[in-house]
């Protein structure tokens, strides 16, 4: 494989939610409650045997709005610094890819409703894959800048990224 060779991918379904505007879509859907569902495409309805069994889903999607990206920028949570965009979690990257660890509500054939959501509405969908506590979580984790950063009372902001513009609240 070399750097030019194309990889291509086809939504499997379309992600909805209450957020329409970049500016307004949480960061990180752990600090907000919304919700929304996946309207998945009807070929792939077969692949949803047993997902109802777990609590959490981890949701690929492609950044349907993103424009273009910097591999150094400022994040959200710390306007003042530049980072390595491999480093933060910015919409505008190399591959427009995102992830979001998602609450799983319910499944009623190829509606999928999930809750703590931080995707934009329309957002295609390019997988899903169970969330397993003895696979995904970790003991004894840096989170490197953000842990240095002091953002404990996080969960208190409206973290957006409007919202976390307001950088009075990160210089407590």
């Amino acid at each position: 494989m070399n750097q030019t060779e194309q990889i291509i991918y086809h939504p499997i379904g379309i992600i909805h939610s209450e957020h329409t505007e970049q500016e307004n879509t949480p960061i990180q859907g752990i600090f907000n409650p919304s919700k929304g569902f996946i309207e998945l495409f009807s070929d792939y309805v077969p692949g949803l045997e047993t997902l109802e069994d777990f609590s959490h889903i981890i949701l690929l999607y492609h950044f349907h709005q993103s424009s273009g990206s910097e591999l150094i920028r400022e994040p959200f949570l710390d306007g003042e610094t530049k980072r390595g965009i491999f480093s933060i979690r910015h919409f505008n990257r190399p591959n427009s890819i995102g992830f979001s660890i998602v609450d799983l509500l319910g499944i009623h054939e190829n509606i999928i409703k999930i809750g703590a959501v931080d995707i934009l509405d329309g957002t295609p969908l390019l997988d899903i894959k169970p969330y397993v506590y003895r696979f995904d979580h970790r003991e004894e984790v840096s989170d490197g800048w953000v842990e240095k950063n002091h953002l404990d009372d996080i969960a208190d902001w409206n973290a957006t990224p409007k919202g976390l513009r307001d950088r009075s609240r990160a210089k407590k």
